[in-house]
C-alpha cells in the first residue's frame, strides 16, 4: 500500500473518531501556525480582514486527539473553517470561510510588514503541501507548533477522489487544512 493511501485511511479514521468524541467534551489545547524563514526566524500567520485587522489562526487538539487537528481562524470569538478553495491558480488559494460565505485571506506575516500569501503548492496522492510564498518565489514551510516544542506539518487533506471537495457557507473547496504529524521522508 503506499504511504499516500496509508495516511488517507488513517486521517479518515481519525477524523470519523475526532468528530464523535469532539463534540462530547470541550477539552482541547491551542497550537500556534507560524511560517519558517529560512534564516530560522518563525513568521505569524494571520486571517486578514478586508480593513487588514489581524485574526489568529490556530491547530485545535481536541479531547487528547493529537493524530489529526483542525486548524481554525479565530474571529470574534468563533472558529472559521481555513480551507483549500477549489480555484484554476497556479496555487490553490488557503482562506478562512466564516458565516454567510465571508472570506478572509490566510497570510504570513514578516517583521517588516510583508505580507506573504499562504497556498497549497504541490499536491501528492490525498495531501496538498502548504507554504508561505517569498516575493522571489521561494516557499516557506507552515506549521503547527505545540507550546512543549512539538512540530506538525500543515497540510491540505483530500478524503475524496473528486477535485471538488464540497461546500460550506456557499463556497467550493477542494481540501481540508490540517496539522498532522511529520512524515519521515517528506520534502517539506
Amino acid at each position: 500500500m503506499r504511504r499516500n493511501t496509508v495516511v488517507s485511511w488513517f486521517v479518515a479514521a481519525a477524523l470519523l473518531v475526532g468528530g464523535w468524541i469532539g463534540s462530547a467534551s470541550a477539552e482541547s489545547e491551542i497550537w500556534h501556525i507560524k511560517a519558517v524563514h529560512p534564516d530560522g526566524r518563525l513568521l505569524d500567520v494571520k486571517a486578514l480582514d478586508p480593513a487588514g485587522n489581524r485574526n489568529d489562526v490556530k491547530a485545535i487538539e481536541r479531547d487528547g486527539n493529537h493524530h489529526v487537528m483542525d486548524v481554525k481562524a479565530l474571529v470574534k470569538g468563533q472558529e472559521w473553517n481555513v480551507k483549500v478553495l477549489l480555484s484554476d491558480d497556479k496555487y490553490a488559494p488557503v482562506k478562512a470561510i466564516g458565516p454567510g460565505g465571508t472570506i478572509y485571506d490566510i497570510k504570513a506575516l514578516t517583521p517588516e510588514g510583508t505580507r506573504l500569501d499562504v497556498k497549497g503548492v504541490k499536491r501528492r496522492g490525498t495531501l496538498i503541501d502548504i507554504k508561505a510564498i517569498a516575493p522571489d518565489g521561494s516557499f516557506y514551510g507552515v506549521k503547527a507548533i505545540a507550546r512543549d516544542g512539538h512540530l506538525y506539518d500543515v497540510k491540505g487533506v483530500k478524503m475524496t477522489t473528486e477535485r471538488k471537495e464540497g461546500t460550506i457557507e456557499g463556497v467550493d473547496i477542494e481540501a481540508h487544512i490540517k496539522a498532522l504529524p511529520q512524515v519521515p521522508g517528506e520534502d517539506d
